[in-house]
């Protein structure tokens, strides 16, 4: 089945695996989309940090006389591509996510799951609110994803953690596949013995995983790009093959790739140019010759 996007928006575009990319300002496009059409919803919206959020991207080229050292000691010049950036402040930001939660919710199934990823800054103030819309109870975890990397506060505990709200539409009834959820490796091995050592165990609400890397394949360039591994638990473990995601603040497209990879149907909207240039040659391996 292949949800099809809303009439009147020129820059809808199709592609193979129904992942639709609508390039529209969200608080117009969710009133139309269908109600209860979809089974799962993440959203990464802007942190509300107050300052302009910037990601230059560069690559590196052989050099003798360049400025860093690689593999076997040999020297490379590094090259900037280019830098992207947004604004990332709000008068009232509770005002600015209220409506879309609204309709995130009217938005999806039954067993449907929502997912609200922020920081410490906002997440205390979002999780209020939503108990209202979605209702106290089925509330269900406060996912907290730990890295370390970046610069080291010196007059403060260095903050290296999001804040991810998870909750279910029916506190008795949504999705939770716990035997797809990835292993990871015991810190302590030996006293846990061969068997389970080899099988590793499951993660808890505190995700530890690393940023997207700098220099890796993963990376777009865009800002604030989250990894695909952070997104691919989320989509393997609370949707079935053939589903339908929806996240309306896509980015860079990191539900949209993980959705395509597993199976799953997308729809991501962003009302940044910008932002449906980069997920639109990200997607590219998951179009047809046709449509690339």
């Amino acid at each position: 089945m292949r949800l099809h996007p809303p009439r009147g928006y020129p820059g809808v575009q199709s592609l193979p695996l129904a992942i639709e990319i609508i390039h529209a300002d969200n608080a117009v496009v969710l009133p139309t989309l269908p109600a209860a059409s979809f089974d799962l919803i993440y959203i990464d919206p802007p942190f509300n940090t107050g300052r302009v959020q910037a990601r230059t991207q560069v690559k590196t080229v052989r050099d003798a006389e360049g400025d860093r050292t690689g593999f076997q000691g040999h020297r490379y010049r590094t090259v900037k591509l280019g830098t992207r950036s947004f604004g990332d402040c709000f008068d009232d930001y509770l005002l600015f996510l209220e409506p879309r939660l609204l309709e995130a919710r009217r938005l999806l199934n039954a067993s449907g799951s929502f997912f609200l990823h922020l920081d410490s800054r906002e997440v205390h103030y979002a999780k209020v609110l939503l108990d209202q819309i979605f209702g106290r109870e089925c509330f269900m975890n406060e996912i907290i994803w730990s890295y370390d990397y970046g610069a080291r506060a010196t007059k403060r505990w260095s903050p290296k953690h999001d804040n991810i709200l998870w909750y279910a539409m029916d506190y008795d009834h949504y999705t939770f596949h716990y035997e797809a959820i990835d292993r990871i490796p015991y810190l302590a091995p030996g006293l846990v013995g061969a068997e389970k050592a080899a099988r590793g165990k499951t993660p808890t609400d505190c995700w530890w995983n690393t940023i997207v890397s700098p220099t890796g394949k993963e990376r777009t360039g865009y800002p604030t790009q989250k990894p695909l591994s952070i997104l691919e638990r989320v989509i393997c473990v609370h949707t079935n093959p053939g589903d339908r995601v929806l996240d309306f603040f896509a980015g860079s497209g990191t539900l949209g790739e993980a959705a395509a990879r597993h199976g799953r149907n997308a729809v991501l909207v962003d009302e940044s140019a910008e932002a449906v240039a980069v997920m639109r040659q990200r997607l590219a391996p998951h179009l047809a010759p046709s449509d690339r």
